[in-house]
């Protein structure tokens, strides 16, 4: 008798775990977003960019995107592979701030810091699709997440939103917003997209030719934290205000780029960076309302992505557009604190073209 007790309470168990696996997978989804032949593809696990698809100078359609081909792959992911990140992207040195006099201790997963919002940060959660329109006139789809107080060390409930939009031809706008409800809180949303102009499975980006509109960089300690320093990139490796190529000074750095850019602009919507590649003849241009960008150029990166091609170091670049890393343990830096009187609003506008030879 007692044998089969236990047979059922197994198969209760094995019903209950099918059942949330089932529910996990209902609440997961791949969404596209078209326009003519330009093509985004969104999950709302962590609100990523999974594809971006559109053709180059032959007519080619190629993915620009680094990433995977399932779901789980995302959900095992530790390179935020097109992910909104945050609660606060970037690190966090000592994984601690001090706010209006009461001292917050976040989840370290970065040595002694806290990155991209700690080890469960937005880009491992499921997101509600509030707004969803494939094509038309708008295509756009809304991502909403209730980040509740405490979540990761952080202070207070926050709601959080991010529209994937497509405007005219080859723009794709990012539109990130938050709003505290009870606390007074750090925000830095960064969207985290792996780019490869030339097709995620194309090699290296060393060859792209790059611009960036900065002429200043916070330089970082050996533990990749700010020292709280703004200096001139004049006459360094990292002044790309006139194009040059991301590799042609390669030579004068230890690992490549990781760097956060302090950009020029004081406008609302202000020019980031341009980067083209001749071989296929894509172009971004990227404009945003942040202060900073983080040009990154994937330096470590070894991962089996789509199609089982192999990512090697330097196959991509980010240009994470947010407020400067660590900025709540450094008063000089642009405050990154939103209350409830006082929302937070990020917006990026990618313009892609194709130049033909």
């Amino acid at each position: 008798m007692s044998s089969k007790i236990n047979l059922l309470i197994c198969l209760f168990f094995i019903l209950h775990l099918w059942a949330a696996a089932n529910v996990t997978a209902q609440e997961i989804g791949i969404y596209e977003i078209k326009r003519g032949d330009f093509f985004v593809k969104v999950t709302n696990y962590g609100a990523r960019v999974i594809s971006v698809l559109l053709p180059d100078k032959h007519g080619n359609i190629g993915d620009i995107v680094l990433g995977y081909d399932t779901i789980q792959e995302y959900m095992n992911d530790t390179n935020a592979f097109g992910a909104i990140v945050g609660r606060v992207a970037n690190r966090i040195s000592g994984a601690r701030f001090t706010l209006y006099g009461t001292h917050y201790k976040l989840i370290a997963n970065d040595g002694n810091n806290t990155l991209h919002g700690g080890p469960k940060g937005f880009d491992h959660i499921v997101w509600k699709v509030s707004k969803y329109t494939k094509g038309g006139a708008n295509p756009r789809i809304t991502l909403t997440y209730h980040s509740p107080d405490g979540e990761q060390g952080f202070p207070g409930d926050l709601l959080v939103s991010v529209t994937y939009a497509l405007k005219d031809r080859y723009k794709l706008i990012v539109t990130m917003k938050a709003k505290a409800l009870n606390k007074a809180t750090p925000v830095n949303l960064a969207q985290h997209t792996y780019w490869n102009l030339g097709g995620h499975n194309s090699g290296h980006v060393l060859s792209n030719e790059i611009q960036i509109f900065a002429s200043h960089i916070t330089p970082l300690d050996e533990h990749f934290i700010p020292t709280g320093q703004i200096v001139p990139v004049k006459n360094t490796p990292y002044d790309f205000l006139k194009p040059r190529e991301v590799g042609s000074q390669f030579n004068k750095l230890q690992n490549g780029y990781n760097i956060n850019y302090r950009l020029e602009s004081t406008k609302k919507m202000k020019p980031v960076a341009i980067v083209h590649d001749k071989k296929s003849g894509r172009a971004m241009n990227l404009q945003a309302t942040a202060p900073g960008v983080q040009f990154y150029t994937s330096n470590s990166l070894v991962k089996k992505g789509k199609g089982g091609y192999v990512y090697q170091p330097y196959s991509a670049l980010c240009l994470e557009t947010q407020g400067f890393p660590d900025a709540v343990n450094h008063p000089n830096f642009p405050s990154t604190i939103v209350t409830p009187n006082k929302s937070y609003f990020h917006e990026m506008l990618f313009t892609f073209s194709v130049k033909k030879y």
